[in-house]
């Protein structure tokens, strides 16, 4: 069965991974990596749309100065759907941008937007829930008036994830989706507050994954965000390069949370049934790939006497570890990290006080 050509997919690959460091760099970036396969990130999240949305309907969207990058990642895509942002704004701008592409080729058309960087395995079942989100978006009940995003149920008390805290259910598909109503969008909480929300049941992590009608965007943003809205109803057809240069800049640098979903009218999600990690920080290998003797996790050539629960990852020299225990550690040509896997989250404050070559 075809796919709606209604429907669009824009993957926002704007990120640098700074947490990632020393692999993820200005010129290469968390999505051009190949941390758990032979493809990059954004291969993978290119090939799960496949089926979910026309080949045709897929685009990139970054920042200028990655458009040389994406193109040599993958230059089986098509280079003129590749969309570089002339300035570095937030994700309220990223999505007014997807929204305005999609509408100047199709009023009617539907979009998801989704980011390069999340590693998903379960990409089958995250095509028919996609598929799913987006006839909803499409079409006239609950989610054709709603601004849709996608939650992950909370496993653990998580602190670096927004949440939602989720009313009624509101339509259920045939395939098993939920969705439902969302009351209100929490930010990142201390621990205990995390606690709370795993223990209430009420409340999942947002995921960054959004579907809407364009129409419904634009009405929502009339409302909330007016200067977005002008945006998206003046994108022209065609290239639109001349258009971004003169406008995105002058786009306040904001949050779609902030700008528009929190102060829209309704919001619903859809329960992900899939597995999904944002691959924020080195121990997120950890969960994806087999742990050795001791809890130790390792890729490339790593040797270790005496050690425990670590994470080592050479890009080629060999890793030598002897009674060391809770490290990461990361091996790169021209630069090596030791961290506790405590500190994993601090590592991009430590970036301001390294040479510029190695950032």
């Amino acid at each position: 069965m075809k796919a709606d050509p209604r429907y669009h997919a824009c993957i926002i690959a704007g990120g640098s991974g700074e947490r990632l460091w020393p692999m993820s760099r200005l010129g290469a970036p968390k999505h051009l990596l190949r941390l758990f396969s032979e493809k990059t990130l954004l291969e993978e999240t290119i090939l799960r749309l496949k089926g979910a949305v026309p080949d045709d309907n897929i685009w990139i969207i970054t920042g200028d100065a990655q458009v040389p990058l994406i193109r040599a990642a993958v230059p089986w895509f098509p280079a003129d759907h590749i969309v570089g942002e002339p300035a570095k704004r937030d994700t309220a701008p990223a999505a007014a941008l997807a929204t305005g592409l999609v509408r100047a080729r199709d009023p009617e058309g539907v979009v998801a937007l989704l980011s390069a960087d999340a590693l998903i395995n379960d990409a089958k079942r995250f095509g028919e829930q996609l598929s799913q989100a987006l006839s909803w978006a499409g079409g006239a009940g609950e989610g054709g008036s709603s601004l849709l995003t996608f939650a992950i149920p909370a496993t653990h008390p998580a602190t670096g994830y927004g949440y939602l805290e989720m009313g009624p259910e509101l339509a259920r598909g045939g395939e098993g989706s939920r969705l439902l109503r969302v009351k209100r969008f929490v930010e990142k909480p201390d621990e205990a507050t995390a606690r709370g929300y795993l223990a209430d049941g009420h409340y999942a992590w947002n995921s960054g994954i959004f579907v809407w009608g364009v129409g419904r965007f634009l009405a929502e943003a009339e409302r909330a965000a007016p200067e977005l809205a002008a945006f998206v109803r003046d994108f022209p057809p065609g290239d639109p390069a001349g258009f971004l240069a003169a406008r995105f800049g002058a786009l306040p640098r904001i949050s779609v949370d902030y700008a528009v979903l929190e102060k829209a009218r309704s919001v619903a999600t859809v329960i992900a049934d899939f597995d999904w990690d944002d691959v924020g920080a080195w121990t997120s290998l950890a969960k994806h790939l087999p742990a050795g003797e001791s809890g130790n996790v390792s890729r490339g050539p790593v040797f270790s006497v005496g050690t425990s629960n670590t994470i080592s990852v050479s890009n080629g020299r060999v890793i030598a570890l002897c009674g060391v225990r809770d490290l990461v550690v990361v091996e790169t040509p021209d630069a090596v990290l030791v961290c506790h896997r405590d500190c994993v989250q601090g590592i991009k404050r430590l970036l301001p006080e390294l040479p510029k070559e190695v950032k």
